[in-house]
């Protein structure tokens, strides 16, 4: 008995550690609808509320994630947003979608989540997708190649990427754990950062010529 006891205690403890570590902070009412008002309001999770009152289906609605986002870029790719500047009724409920898609040899760059991870569905195309963990994990390239009605998860914090391999278009939708997760495109904010960082700096953190670094900078510069 006691070890029943023991293993449902142990498990409770789990479940609550798991709960406080989430990054997005617990609702503390039914509803937070966010509004820029600062007279009216109450600041919540980096945004104000509305008196839950006043809110409407407007405020947890979106619509047009079934309309097809525009590719023609660098990167073959598109990503339409669904967060908390969407849907202001996401405002602390901890979650957020995407809708991506991708040209033929599409890709979304390295990048990462500071605030979320992500699940990611596809529901047209071909993709080759991964991450890589830590040095903590000896920087394992963790990547698979998924088909229509595939899943794959991108744990917190690591860098991940899709490549769209197929010739032709694809599409996926990915849930997020947090209403603003933000995004950091490695590639971008190293070299693209403003001011920019050293390029000598950059150079040997990265072994690389210096005029190697210099021309990345300016193409970021130049594309920004």
């Amino acid at each position: 008995m006691k070890g029943v006891h023991f293993h449902l205690c142990f498990a409770l403890l789990a479940l609550a550690s798991s709960l406080a570590s989430a990054y997005d902070p617990s609702p503390l009412q039914d509803i937070c609808v966010a509004i820029d008002d600062l007279k009216n309001g109450v600041f919540v999770n980096g945004k104000f509320c509305k008196d839950p009152k006043l809110a409407k289906p407007e405020d947890f609605f979106f619509s047009g994630l079934d309309k097809p986002g525009n590719t023609a870029n660098q990167v073959g790719s598109n990503v339409t947003n669904v967060d908390v500047n969407q849907i202001p009724g996401l405002n602390t409920l901890g979650i957020s979608a995407v809708r991506i898609d991708y040209a033929p040899h599409g890709l979304i760059p390295p990048h990462t989540h500071p605030r979320a991870s992500e699940i990611l569905v596809v529901l047209e195309g071909t993709l080759y997708v991964g991450f890589v963990t830590s040095i903590q994990l000896n920087n394992t390239l963790i990547a698979k190649v998924l088909k229509k009605g595939d899943v794959f998860v991108f744990p917190f914090g690591m860098i991940h990427f899709q490549f769209n391999i197929g010739k032709t278009n694809a599409v996926a939708i990915a849930g997020l754990s947090s209403q603003n997760p933000g995004v950091i495109t490695i590639a971008n904010t190293i070299f693209g950062a403003k001011p920019p960082i050293n390029p000598d700096f950059l150079g040997r953190a990265f072994q690389l010529n210096v005029n190697v670094v210099k021309s990345l900078q300016e193409k970021l510069w130049t594309s920004n």
